[in-house]
């Protein structure tokens, strides 16, 4: 957080020194304040806030992906004349650990069609989630923790 509060200040002296505040000219300050800080960062090896803005944006782009993959396979499938469907309930083992996380992640996976998270055990190391299409539980497994899972996972560490 004071890396950021550090680029902004930068960004501004960076207007102040050029005498153009315009709002160009503070993205490219705070673009240069950001390089410059990536280059001079701090030696004890703390991980950029520039790196976890990465990994947000990748979050969000596996989301939408998602998203607009599963709204398309939800309406062919309510589409279909016989609409073969296998609704259930499965148990998805949790390998992030805090509540921030399990929330995030019970969250992307209720957001996302066809898919809804319905509870979380006691000793939170399983969530249990209804697919409307649960004929291969064990794909939709791999395919949240490859996914949300690990993209949660890469935000949070």
């Amino acid at each position: 957080m004071t890396s950021l509060l550090f680029n902004v200040l930068l960004a501004i002296m960076w207007c102040v020194v050029t005498g153009s505040p315009s709002v160009h000219n503070m993205i490219l300050g705070f673009a240069l304040g950001a390089l410059a800080l990536f280059v001079v960062r701090e030696p004890y090896g703390s991980r950029g806030y520039l790196r976890r803005f990465a990994a947000i944006l990748s979050l969000a782009a596996t989301f939408l992906k998602e998203l607009a993959l599963s709204a398309c396979k939800v309406a062919l499938t309510v589409l279909r004349p016989d609409m073969r469907l296998k609704p259930g309930i499965f148990a998805f083992p949790l390998t992030v650990q805090s509540d921030v996380e399990i929330m995030l992640l019970a969250n992307l996976i209720t957001l996302t069609p066809g898919t809804l998270s319905v509870d979380v055990s006691d000793d939170r190391k399983t969530l249990f989630v209804h697919a409307l299409d649960c004929s291969d539980p064990e794909a939709t497994r791999r395919g949240i923790a490859d996914g949300f899972e690990r993209k949660i996972a890469e935000v949070f560490r």
